[in-house]
């Protein structure tokens, strides 16, 4: 039997391998998806609209992983395209398969902001 954190190490494997096949064995039949641009879709519409995304994934970067209970909390640097973004996700599992993702988006790598620098909300930096 799979640790919850090797279930979500399989469903971003799954991205990279361009394998929806491996990855619907890991979703549970009542998934739902949050992100600041899905309001908690279902597996359908996941699939839908989310899934196509893999064809341009190239790479998860496992920053730091921990579970609480039934949750797994993963923060990565993901390679899409060859641009590359670091975001944090909270997976919440039932019996070996991921019921529930909340994403929250980060920021690009490199930054854009300079170190020591904040940006106003149209990305321009300001000397704070």
């Amino acid at each position: 039997m799979s640790s919850n954190q090797d279930v979500v190490r399989g469903t971003l494997q799954a991205y990279v391998d361009k394998d929806r096949e491996a990855i619907e064995q890991l979703i549970a039949e009542d998934f739902h998806f949050s992100s600041p641009l899905d309001n908690r879709i279902d597996r359908d519409a996941y699939f839908r609209l989310c899934w196509p995304s893999s064809e341009n994934m190239d790479d998860f970067e496992i920053v730091r992983m921990a579970s609480d209970r039934d949750a797994v909390f993963v923060t990565y640097i993901g390679t899409m395209g060859g641009r590359r973004f670091r975001n944090t996700e909270v997976h919440r599992l039932r019996d070996g398969k991921v019921v529930e993702v909340e994403v929250y988006f980060g920021w690009n790598v490199p930054h854009d902001v300079p170190a020591g620098e904040h940006a106003d909300p149209k990305g321009e930096p300001t000397n704070g």
